[in-house]
């Protein structure tokens, strides 16, 4: 039985799984209805030129032939995009999803609907997806080629270089020739191609996806991005030109801004017949009259602009789609017409928290094959097309496509010929974030099951992917290759684009049948060992010494060694580090070797013979910390050592760049600076755990007075060294911050300190935008997040503090938890995702102010090299093109290096939420290791791993042997709970975290380290208020 040949459609050109099933809609959300009838055929014409066919029924509504070519391209963030088709009236006008589809085109025979851009953020940042920013640059490429994206000749060059770039890849002089000769991206082409190929020359290692951002970066800056002009007359009767955009109305005269209308300014728009009404809110600076009137062509020219006024406001101004109104009774008078669909900030929301069910791919080089080997196969595939049928039979056949895309390994490669030569999807690959590879938990739980089911392992594939605002997991991935030694893993978490690394999750390491434990092996063990509260605090000191002389290794081991094999280090900073931290490493190594002992007698597993009473610890904890005492003079070096680490990071851009690369290093899975406070923390964990078995005792037991001793020895180390730990922790913090934040030069000066960072969105005439804050005690700094390699914050503007007031203007601005704070040269609004938040802003910001007045008077300019921001929300924001703007977005990549894209920023931002100075001291006092079994929430068995908290996330390892986390989890954002009745998990110390649908199970082996992990999980869940987390540090005076 012969095969029937299938012919590519635009979907697989663009790299999607067929009938992957890909929904536009939000999670819960059912499609529209599709009312029963005949079948009407609708060509469609894609971005790329190329035609697809969609039947549709007569009846259905636009939306249905909306979502069907948005599940095509298996496209997430469709509300960007539009149908656009010819009237009868040879007028182009935009497809009404809410009007049946056979009333708007009349002859849909001879009429091709365009699939194209129709809202264009402010900042293609905003944009999540890499498939949306593909087609975002070939929206671009086709305005360019129509002459609506007009721009001065090197702005124009720069721009068809880095699509150059995207097709053909790294410049050759022969190949760009013939590519230029045979491709016409603008009309009188010929003048520009030694600029062009000058240009491209400069993008050597650029990947498409890099260029496709190089080339939204430029062009957003240009005056006519986005701009669809529509002809009018103003009063005088002088011709101009009116367009919208994402800021407001805009007026042209030809292709020249001469004015602007943002939409904080306008109180209504209307029509009335052929005239375009707009009346603005009163203004007594303003010049402008309350009502301006433009006379367009015709009612229908004018209506069809007033309409698309109305979605562009609704989709970059609301938070929901507004609701329909009530139909009249008697007779309706104006318009009924509406925005339907999400708003941008719906859309955003939807796809940070992941309510998609994501298809990933990885951008090709587009044209490369066709140049390279002069095949004519492109060009015969823009001849061809596809049906698209709706019905019965092809919704189940999308629905068993699901399933049984849900049934396959982690990545598949598929062999078929439906593969684009731009893009390249795979169904379960893993996900970046920021660089890291993370696995969706959906997938994990999946693959998980599955496993279980097959009661067999499966191999690891590489998988590559590309997400930004990640909901839940930041998991770094070591082992792609799923070998059975962690010892032997090699791959690092590296930030590269092309980095091919698995999901560490679902690696046989950690879902190997033979590693999930049953419930009789946990019941034997329990029985076993002792069960007194003592035994397990005991133990704790074991567990988590285990962890800290890890983190002692990383210095003393693994930065030396690579030290020794750069001439980078000065030989004095050399001594100064390593001479104070080997001797903390050989005093600890025997430490925990005392430790083990005792634990082994204990529980009665060796040397049984021995007669004694061994089980205690507070007489090997005293005979330890005074002998720790001797180790003081190191301890007191630790602030030189940050110090003159920092300093020569500073002067020496080979040991900068030694120290990042060191730190994208697998077992550097914490920032360098943080591991040189490790031995003052320990300290602290020290006394804690002491005040824990001291509490326990009761005054006559045997080990209470050592313990006892013990706790006021420790307790006068703390007491000495704690004024120079805060003085290091907060000059740690600053430089830590500094990595993250480009655009300023000197964070870090004496008398800063950090209070609070976490994501706002501030109002401008753009509406609001997601910015990232960072609040010290004299400034307060506004930054962005933009996608590239160095996954860094951009500094957009500052206010200092002196002179500041903070105010409460919900009712002002009509947006929920907003702020204004009002500076003595400008003001800005911000509003938090919940009113606790805002809370604890507003709390920590009035302290701050308070500081700030007390202090000798305002500070003096501090950042170097932060642009100017002095914009109030109701200034219209224009952004004007330069060569020097173009410059620095042709160099931005040169600059860029790699940078640890999962740090506490990072998940703030993802989160949407915010941590302070005094978090982080709680998050340093609240560490803890040991093991626990983990269960997701569609798996039957546990499984075991040793897991270390800090610094607001889990690490995971197979055994705590190993020298770095197969993954982590940052738990910012995380509700930690107590499985209820229905849940079935009919077990002991069973704690249970979730993020919106994302649900672990951890289970203890005793009801104390139940309650521990409980306590110092819940310090990084739910952040306390300042007045609570003051009374914390309280309880824990030194």
């Amino acid at each position: 039985m012969g095969e029937t040949e299938q012919r590519p459609t635009a979907g697989s050109r663009l790299g999607a799984q067929e009938n992957a099933g890909i929904s536009t809609l939000e999670h819960g959300q059912k499609p529209p209805m599709t009312p029963p009838g005949k079948l009407i055929s609708i060509k469609i014409q894609m971005l790329d030129d190329t035609q697809e066919t969609f039947d549709v029924p007569q009846r259905a509504p636009g939306k249905v032939l909306h979502d069907a070519v948005c599940n095509h391209l298996n496209l997430v963030e469709g509300d960007y995009f539009g149908l656009e088709f010819p009237d009868h009236k040879k007028m182009m006008v935009w497809l009404d999803l809410l009007k049946p589809v056979m009333k708007q085109i009349r002859r849909p025979k001879h009429v091709v609907v365009k699939f194209v851009v129709k809202f264009f953020p402010p900042d293609h940042a905003q944009l999540q997806e890499e498939l949306t920013r593909y087609l975002f640059a070939l929206q671009v490429k086709q305005d360019l080629a129509q002459g609506r994206l007009t721009c001065n000749d090197t702005s124009t060059a720069l721009l068809i270089s880095h699509i150059v770039q995207s097709e053909i890849g790294d410049f050759d002089e022969t190949i760009d020739r013939e590519h230029l000769a045979k491709n016409k991206y603008i009309p009188q082409q010929e003048a520009l191609e030694d600029k062009i190929m000058e240009f491209h020359r400069s993008h050597m290692g650029q990947t498409p996806a890099e260029s496709d951002f190089q080339l939204l970066e430029i062009a957003r800056r240009l005056e006519m991005y986005g701009i669809r002009l529509h002809p009018a007359k103003d009063r005088e009767g002088t011709k101009i030109n009116l367009a919208v955009a994402n800021t407001g109305i805009l007026v042209f005269q030809g292709h020249t801004k001469i004015n602007a209308f943002n939409w904080a300014k306008v109180r209504k728009l209307s029509f009335k017949r052929k005239r375009f009404l707009i009346k603005l809110r009163p203004d007594v600076n303003s010049s402008f009259q309350d009502t301006l009137e433009f006379l367009m062509s015709s009612r229908d020219f004018c209506k069809s602009f007033w309409k698309i006024c109305v979605e562009h406001h609704a989709f970059f101004r609301l938070f929901e789609e507004p609701k329909p109104k009530p139909k009249p009774v008697l007779f309706s008078r104006g318009s009924s017409f509406r925005f339907s669909g999400r708003t941008q900030k719906q859309v955003l929301d939807y796809v940070k928290e992941g309510g998609h069910k994501k298809v990933q791919f990885e951008r090709k080089h587009s044209k490369i094959h066709s140049i390279r080997s002069l095949t004519a196969q492109p060009s015969e595939q823009h001849t061809e097309s596809s049906s698209f049928a709706y019905g019965d039979d092809n919704d189940a056949a999308a629905v068993q496509s699901c399933r049984q895309g849900k049934e396959l390994k982690a990545s598949t490669e598929d062999t078929g010929q439906h593969k684009s030569p731009s893009l390249k999807k795979s169904p379960k690959e893993g996900r970046k974030v920021d660089g890291a590879v993370v696995s969706t938990v959906e997938e994990e739980e999946e693959a998980a099951k599955d496993r279980m089911q097959q009661n067999r392992p499966q191999s690891q594939q590489p998988s590559t992917g590309s997400l930004t605002g990640s909901p839940h997991l930041s998991e770094l991935s070591i082992n792609s290759q799923g070998g059975p030694s962690v010892a032997n893993m090699s791959l690092s978490p590296n930030l590269s684009p092309d980095a091919k690394q698995s999901s560490p999750l679902i690696s046989p390491l950690l879902n190997d049948p033979s590693c999930i434990r049953t419930d009789d092996e946990e019941e034997v063990k329990r029985k076993r060992f002792p069960t007194e509260k003592a035994y397990f605090i005991a133990k704790e000191v074991a567990t988590t010494e285990r962890t800290y002389l890890k983190d002692l290794e990383v210095i003393t081991s693994w930065f030396q060694s690579a030290v020794s094999k750069e001439d980078c280090m000065p030989d004095t900073l050399k001594n100064l580090i390593f001479s104070n931290f080997e001797p903390l490493h050989k005093f600890h190594t025997g430490f925990l070797k005392e430790i083990e002992q005792r634990l082994a007698l204990w529980e009665g597993r060796s040397n049984a013979h021995i007669k004694g009473d061994y089980q205690r610890i507070g007489d090997v904890m005293l005979k330890n910390i005074q002998s720790m005492k001797q180790l003081t003079i190191h301890l007191w070096k630790h602030n030189e050592i940050l110090t003159e680490l920092e300093n020569g990071i500073k002067n020496s851009r080979k040991l900068e760049t030694f120290c990042r690369d060191f730190e994208l290093q697998k077992v550097c899975y914490l920032p360098l600076n943080t591991f040189l406070l490790r031995p003052l923390h320990r300290l602290m964990h020290y006394k804690q755990i002491m005040e824990r078995l001291c509490k326990h005792y009761p005054p006559s037991h045997i080990d209470f007075r050592d313990s006892r001793a013990a706790l006021a020895e420790i307790s006068e180390m703390v007491a000495q060294l704690h004024g120079n730990m805060i003085k290091m922790e907060n000059f740690q913090k600053l430089h830590e911050l500094k990595k993250d934040l480009i655009g300023i030069d000197n964070l870090v000066i004496p008398g800063r300190e950090f209070i609070r960072l976490g994501s706002l969105s501030k109002l401008s005439g753009k509406g609001l935008q997601q910015r990232m804050f960072f609040l010290f005690n004299d400034i307060l700094l506004y930054t962005s997040r933009g996608l590239t390699a160095s996954n860094q914050f951009k500094v957009h503007g500052h206010l200092p503090l002196y002179g500041m007031t903070i105010e409460e203007s919900e009712e002002e601005w009509g947006v929920p938890h907003c702020l204004t704070l009002r500076g003595q040269h400008q003001s800005i609004v911000v509003a938090a995702s919940t009113r606790a938040e805002m809370d604890k802003w507003t709390e920590d910001i009035q302290m701050a102010i308070d500081l700030a007045e007390k202090s000798s008077g305002p500070a003096p300019e501090l950042l170097a090299s932060s642009p100017p921001d002095n914009k109030s929300p109701d200034e219209t924001t224009v952004d004007q093109e330069s060569e020097d703007d173009l410059s620095a977005s042709r160099t931005s990549l040169e600059r860029q290096s790699p940078h640890r894209g999962n740090t506490t920023v990072h998940v703030c931002w993802h989160r949407n939420t915010s941590v302070s100075m005094i978090d982080f001291s709680i998050a340093v006092e609240n560490q803890l290791s040991g093991n626990l079994l983990r269960k997701f929430k569609n798996s039957n068995g546990w499984q075991k791993l040793w897991v270390v908290f800090t610094n607001f996330c889990m690490f995971f390892y197979k055994s705590h042997q190993d020298n770095h986390p197969l993954a982590s989890l940052p738990l910012l954002g995380y509700s930690l709970t107590i499985p209820s009745e229905s849940e079935n998990i009919h077990k002991d110390y069973v704690f249970k975290l979730h993020f919106k649908s994302h649900v672990y199970y951890f289970r203890a082996e005793s009801e104390y380290t139940f309650e521990r992990w409980m306590e110092v999980i819940r310090s990084a869940t739910s952040s306390a208020s300042r007045t609570r987390a003051l009374s914390h540090k309280e309880l824990h005076a030194y």
